[in-house]
């Protein structure tokens, strides 16, 4: 986790994790925060804050790869 946040510090981002458990995955979820607009970026669809602590390690490796 440490990695992802100083990862995304570089590129401007933010990892979001949510307070509550999601009823439906049974844990709290991540999302992906642009620290400018403040809009989410990723992991808000289908539903706020679904993104998984994978999914977001592979959406920042691409990030760094050049390939988003």
């Amino acid at each position: 986790m440490r990695r992802m946040r100083r990862v995304a510090g570089r590129y401007g981002l933010t990892i979001l994790t949510a307070e509550k458990l999601n009823a439906k995955t049974g844990k709290g979820g991540h999302a992906l925060r642009d620290d400018e607009s403040f809009k989410v970026i990723f992991g808000d669809k289908p539903l706020p804050f679904t993104a998984t602590l994978d999914d977001i390690d592979a959406y920042l490796t691409k990030l760094e790869e050049g390939e988003e």
